[in-house]
Order: C-alpha cells, then structure tokens, then sequence
C-alpha cells in the first residue's frame, strides 16, 4: 500500500491544500494529513478545531485520514509505514526551503521520498500564514478556506 503523509499546522487549512491533497488522490493508496504539534509556535486555532475543520472538507474521501504529530515528520511517516511526504511548492522559495527539508529527511531515513506537487497558479499566494493575518486584523479570509471552515464560530 502506497502511503504518504501531507505535513502543517493547516492554520487553517486552506483552499491550496485542498487543491495538492486532491491532486494527490490518484497517486496514493492513503493520504495521512499530519497536522504537527510544535509548542513552540503560538496557533490561532485549537487542534481539536483544524481536526473537526479537515475531517469535514475529506469527509466523503475514504483514502484520507488526520492525525497528529509530534517530533520529526519523518520519524511520524516511519511510524505509520508511509514512505512518501508531500510538499506543496508556490513559489521559488518554498523549493528553496523544501529541498533543503527533503534532502535532511533522506538522510535521517533514505527509505521515504519527498514528492513535491507546484501549486495551481491561482493558489499560489495563499498560505495558512497570510489568512491568519487577515483573520486577526477582522479580514475577510472566506475565499481563501474551504467552505467547511467556519472562521468566525470564534464569538468574532
């Protein structure tokens, strides 16, 4: 069974990951969105919501599952028997920052491969990181996130 772990914090999850997550599909058996836990980074949104958030957009799509990670993702994708990561690239400094990722992953395990999808173009300037910042300045982020997400269930 081919499977691949699609690593973030999915704060939130965005219409671009939707887009490389389904792209995906066809290539693997199982798709595991690890949403990793890094304590050391302030998230606006609780992981028991980004979980409920992603469950819901995959709901109908039984080769995708969440779970939640800590430590190195390519410890977690040993752990679960996934031998591919995926990387979603907007960008010439996204590869900059992926490739140096995926070559410290092959040589902490040589055994799982990096498979990098370019983003659509018309998603190419979101990040989880732009649309928290219109969230936190009262923005209208709804264009950006599936419809499942429902920013401001937060009392906003």
């Amino acid at each position: 069974m081919k499977v691949a772990v699609f690593p973030g914090s999915f704060d939130p999850i965005t219409i671009g990951h939707v887009s490389l997550i389904r792209r995906a599909l066809p290539l693997f058996d199982k798709i595991i969105i690890g949403i990793g836990v890094n304590t050391s980074k302030n998230k606006l949104f609780p992981l028991s919501q980004r979980v409920k958030w992603i469950n819901e957009v995959f709901k109908d799509e039984d080769k995708v599952e969440v779970q939640e990670f800590d430590g190195l993702t390519v410890d977690f994708s040993r752990k679960i028997g996934a031998r591919h990561i995926i990387r979603g690239l907007r960008n010439a400094s996204d590869f900059d920052y992926e490739k140096t990722i995926a070559q410290l992953n092959h040589e902490l395990n040589n055994e799982i491969e990096t498979v990098f999808l370019m983003s659509r173009p018309r998603y190419s300037h979101i990040s989880s990181t732009i649309v928290r910042e219109i969230i936190r300045v009262k923005g209208d982020a709804s264009s950006l996130v599936p419809k499942e997400v429902k920013l401001y269930d937060k009392g906003e």
